[in-house]
């Protein structure tokens, strides 16, 4: 481990600066009039230049190669320029003419809740390219697993089905992701379902991920990390593409696509439908996937409206309640499933989860002049879905039912094996909106905007078969019904404003109002009735200097603050019984980035405080989500590093490095216990400094790639990509009983497209995952309950195993 660190420090500090060539040039509009404040970046290095006063750039120390340059200015069409500058000369000029546009779909409808590029926060953001180039069929999280500080796991262990990520140790329901500015968690649970969303990213067009508390956006409070989905950019030429890719554990996975580019310049509409079948790694984890995204837009002379429709439908088979802690490293019983095992002979064949969810989304935008625009957007979701299990000698009384009589009125059963369904039946809309503004020399940028949604949630069980039921039973027999209502206010002002030549200034402000109503029963029979009210106020305020446009010094500092989740209030401990209270984040960004001739290097220093932190015990509900307390204190600390370095003209490394400490100052552990008697009772224990649950202290990753052809033709490469993670407790008492083993994995990649006279492009991928077949797991569960006697401490402990080598090949036709 310590050779792999000292070889990634090495490989960012092993950079060469060559000095040999200079870029000027002029920028203007059809008018010949200058453009001030255009924008001229230089994709392979990463330079970037502003036009003066007079519309003049320079971009000094470029090396004798080809460069793609990229012209950018507000209100006008992005230029894309190949550049040779191999015929050693000292400097070339270039002087450009940009196109108005009709209007920027991408920027309008995502820049409010986005971070630009003098935004004091810390972010990474992942293009079409890099997405199209390892998308298999594998959920968003295994997409984007290489990212920096982030950990992805899998129920499957193959990521196809349920997947979650964590990102600077903190779960999905921390992670505030929207898709084109509208919030995509759930309004209860707080958490995103990838499943719901099966190969959504074949229709992404990049993915900005901001670490920390970020810029405001809509939607639940960040407290690790937030994710913007983009599916707005607009293909001007008509396209057509045909994928397919399979490999492992019968995975299968069809994709169509298509667009008519712009029409008429006034339409455009894109759609795709996709369907992904797969068994998983881990026995009867299958997938059965299907989703499809539509959409069309007209465009005026300084206006858009676009309609989005995306629909995803899966069923998997139960998987969540993960293998023995004690089977991890036998390569055959860590793929035990115990789900759907309660059935005498074989195991249930229905123990499904099944759930359908569509999104409709309406986006208006309006460019008033280069400097004014607003975008309006209206959605609408529509879940509904159950899963399905099994179970044995099961008390009628649990159910509502009363016992089995014979006809004489005798008692003959009071308990059963049964089949239940239990219900979630959703609607969730509302209203987003930003005015921005932006000066002609980007001097002074200011948002105005914010959303409000209402959500109405129907949860309810039925018992739809039982061995043994009551006479005159309803077939369908609902034994409990709860509803969740939440209304959800936010609005934000946020500017950011060009103090000095090199120095820009931040502040950003929010309030949020939340009003929660949880009414009804539970599962378990519990009256679960909670009224929530909640007021948060979420300022956040840095500055950016800018040293030389390749050197760059930020700081920030953001408060948030977040409401508990419907499982923190129907999962609070009955003898405890104390209600979960909001949790407030103190978020300290502290960055720098440099961008060498053929390297870039970025260093950030990031602090999360915690007030009132929701933390997982360790333990699992029934639904296998964990159940969470408040502690007082608690805090995130670490350092993140982010490179790359250009070692040859074909060979290129990236790099991650995230080291961290994350501890809770003081908590209470109330336990289960046993006296010598058998009675129960709770115990109380007092920790201090201990590890958060779930937080690795070491995350590393690298990758190493050589394009092995590259031209107008052809592009081959083939990329090795190495992660490592450090140990990480399954429940916050730091006790090694209860942890997963640190561990190191590989990917091999092969990419290699080609142009045809009758196919505009085929693209070929190979996959090789977990390459020297590792046995790991990066999740898990623990129950800790205490016996009198011998065994003072007992631990009832779950993992998810993770594949092993395993296979992905897959082939796209673009027409």
């Amino acid at each position: 481990m310590n050779r792999f660190i000292l070889s990634l420090f090495g490989l960012f500090l092993s950079i060469s600066i060559f000095a040999q060539v200079t870029l000027t040039g002029t920028i203007t509009d059809e008018s010949s009039e200058t453009l001030v404040g255009a924008t001229i970046f230089v994709k392979e290095n990463q330079k970037v230049a502003i036009t003066n006063t007079e519309g003049f750039f320079k971009i000094e120390n470029l090396s004798a190669s080809i460069y793609n340059i990229k012209v950018s200015f507000v209100g006008y069409q992005d230029i894309w320029k190949k550049i040779d500058l191999t015929n050693n000369r000292k400097s070339v000029n270039l002087d450009l003419r940009m196109t108005e546009k009709i209007i920027n779909l991408n920027n309008v409808t995502v820049a409010a809740t986005r971070a630009g590029s003098k935004s004091p926060f810390t972010y990474s953001t992942v293009d079409e390219e890099a997405i199209d180039k390892q998308n298999l069929g594998q959920d968003v999280p295994f997409i984007l697993r290489w990212t920096p500080s982030t950990v992805v796991s899998s129920d499957a262990g193959a990521g196809i089905g349920y997947t979650y990520m964590r990102i600077r140790g903190t779960d999905g329901s921390r992670t505030n992701v929207t898709i084109n500015g509208i919030p995509l968690n759930d309004a209860e649970s707080q958490g995103v379902f990838w499943v719901n969303l099966p190969d959504f990213l074949s229709s992404t067009n990049d993915v900005q991920i901001q670490r920390g508390v970020g810029t405001s956006t809509n939607g639940v409070g960040s407290f690790g990390a937030a994710i913007n989905l983009n599916t707005t950019q607009m293909k001007t030429e008509a396209y057509g593409e045909l994928q397919a890719s399979g490999g492992s554990y019968n995975t299968v996975r069809g994709v169509a696509k298509f667009g008519t580019g712009l029409i008429n310049n006034k339409f455009t509409f894109d759609g795709r439908i996709s369907k992904i079948t797969s068994d998983g790694y881990i026995d009867r984890a299958e997938s059965n996937l299907e989703s499809i995204f539509l959409s069309g837009a007209y465009l005026g002379g300084k206006s858009s409206l676009r309609l989005t429709v995306f629909s995803g439908h899966e069923t998997t088979y139960q998987a969540w309640n993960g293998v023995p802690f004690e089977n991890r490293n036998d390569r055959e019983l860590r793929r035990v499933n115990v789900s759907g095992t309660d059935k005498t002979g074989t195991p249930y064949d229905n123990e499904v989860d099944d759930y359908g969810q569509t999104h409709v989304q309406l986006h208006y935008n309006k460019m008033f002049n280069p400097n004014w625009n607003m975008s309006l957007g209206a959605h609408y979701t529509k879940g509904q879905g159950y899963f399905e299990q099994y179970k044995a000698d099961e008390d009628l009384a649990d159910y509502n039912l009363g016992p089995v009589m014979d006809s004489g009125s005798a008692v003959i059963f009071t308990d059963t094996d049964l089949v239940r369904r239990r219900w979630l039946d959703n609607d969730y809309y509302g209203l987003t909106w930003a005015l921005n503004y932006i000066q002609n020399d980007n001097r002074l940028q200011f948002t105005f905007g914010g959303a409000a949604s209402r959500y109405d949630g129907d949860h309810f069980g039925q018992v739809i078969w039982a061995e043994r039921m009551p006479a005159n039973t309803d077939p369908k027999h609902q034994y409990y019904f709860g509803t969740g209502e939440k209304l959800d206010i936010n609005v934000f002002a946020k500017t950011s404003y060009q103090l000095t030549n090199n120095l820009t200034g931040y502040l950003d402000l929010q309030a949020r109002i939340v009003d929660y109503k949880i009414t009804g029963t539970d599962n378990d029979l519990r009256d679960v009735t909670t009224d929530d009210n909640l007021f948060f106020f979420n300022p956040k305020a840095g500055v950016f200097y800018d040293f030389d446009r390749t050197t760059n010094l930020y700081a920030s500092f953001g408060r948030t603050s977040r409401e508990p989740a419907r499982g923190d209030y129907t999962d609070t401990d009955p003898v405890n019984g104390k209600k979960p209270v909001a949790e407030t984040l103190n978020n300290l960004e502290l960055g720098f980035k440099k961008n060498f001739q053929k390297a870039v290097l970025g260093v950030n220093f990031y602090y999360m405080g915690y007030e009132d932190q929701l933390i997982p015990t360790g333990v699992l509900n029934d639904v296998g989500s964990p159940i969470r307390i408040n502690v007082p204190k608690s805090y995130r600390a670490g350092i993140e590093l982010v490179g790359g370095v250009n070692l040859t003209e074909k060979l290129r490394f990236d790099g991650t490095a995230t080291f961290s400490q994350n501890k809770i100052e003081s908590f209470t552990e109330f336990a289960d216990a046993y006296d010598e008697n058998g009675d129960y009772y709770q115990l109380e224990t007092e920790f201090k400094d201990s590890d958060i649950a779930y937080s690795p202290n070491v995350i590393v990753s690298g990758s190493l790639s050589y394009d092995f052809i590259k031209n107008d033709q052809q592009n081959g490469s083939v990329t090795l990509l190495n992660k490592y993670v450090g140990e990480q407790f399954l429940d916050n008492t730091s006790n090694d009983n209860a942890k997963l083993d640190a561990y190191f994995i590989s990917d091999f990649r092969v990419n290699y497209s080609f142009k045809t006279k009758f196919i505009k492009e085929i693209n070929l991928t190979f996959l090789v995952q977990n390459l020297f077949d590792e046995l790991y797991e990066n999740n898990g569960w623990v129950y800790r309950f205490y016996e009198a006697g011998e065994n003072p401490e007992t631990n009832i402990k779950g993992t998810y195993p993770q594949a092993t080598r395993n296979f992905l090949v897959g082939v796209g036709f673009k027409f």
